[in-house]
């Protein structure tokens, strides 16, 4: 059965492509979940002003991303947590406080925008990074500083 893609699926194909699939998973899984539509000229024509709205809507975005960047490219936020001695913090920083401290300076970001491999367990500047875009990242210093 020919199904054109609504949405990007995973091991499948991209927006718009039209992909040939078992007439199960596309009754069952595709057409249900409304990730595609069945392959008829005015189908077709439907996902094009689709497929073309969300190029336009990407590019806005990305510009924006693209904006946001350069604007957080140059901020270092500080945040004070209880530690140890041996500069181990009682605790640790999560990607949930790095976005709480960057709203706080008026950056509205996603705390899953921010990059972090594990959470930060020491004092001191780390870099972290921020994925603002599919194609658009950049870094922020954080100051883990001990609290007084």
């Amino acid at each position: 059965m020919d199904i054109i893609l609504r949405e990007d699926v995973d091991k499948l194909g991209v927006r718009g492509q039209v992909v040939k699939v078992a007439a199960g998973y596309a009754r069952n899984f595709l057409l249900p979940k409304r990730l595609g539509v069945a392959a008829t000229d005015s189908n077709k024509k439907i996902v094009e002003q689709e497929r073309q709205s969300h190029l336009r809507k990407e590019v806005v975005l990305k510009s924006e991303a693209e904006e946001q960047a350069k604007l957080l490219g140059a901020v270092s936020i500080s945040i004070a947590r209880k530690a140890g001695e041996n500069g181990q913090l009682f605790g640790s920083v999560t990607a949930g406080d790095i976005a709480d401290a960057l709203e706080a300076r008026k950056f509205n970001i996603d705390r899953r925008k921010i990059q972090l491999d594990e959470a930060i367990r020491t004092l001191g500047e780390h870099k972290v990074a921020l994925r603002l875009h599919r194609e658009v990242s950049t870094e922020i210093t954080v100051s883990v500083i001990p609290e007084a």
